[in-house]
């Protein structure tokens, strides 16, 4: 498996209208049809040293390959997220790994 887990920091500020609309573009993420699972949270209220809760949302998607993730990448939900909800967010983190057996 592929694993693509993407944190942002939305800017401060933001009215209930701009939040509205970024959470409607990161919903649409999962629907992609090369992607087998998708969620998106926020921080959970947990609170050790090692966790980092500053982000706003996280979005975790899972591919079957990298080949799936690849072909994501491009595809036009993924592509008009970008383009109408980046102005939203200041900040973007993205871990990517593949699974090990």
């Amino acid at each position: 498996m592929f694993v693509h887990h993407v944190f942002f920091w939305l800017k401060e500020g933001l009215n209930p209208d701009e939040i509205l609309q970024f959470e409607a573009g990161v919903k649409s993420l999962p629907k992609i049809e090369h992607v087998k699972m998708g969620e998106i949270g926020k921080p959970a209220p947990t609170n050790r040293p090692v966790i980092e809760r500053s982000y706003s949302y996280s979005l975790l998607l899972i591919f079957e390959s990298q080949q799936e993730h690849d072909a994501y990448q491009p595809h036009p939900t993924h592509q008009k997220f970008i383009e109408t909800c980046s102005q939203f967010w200041n900040k973007v983190l993205i871990y990517d790994s593949v699974t090990t057996g």
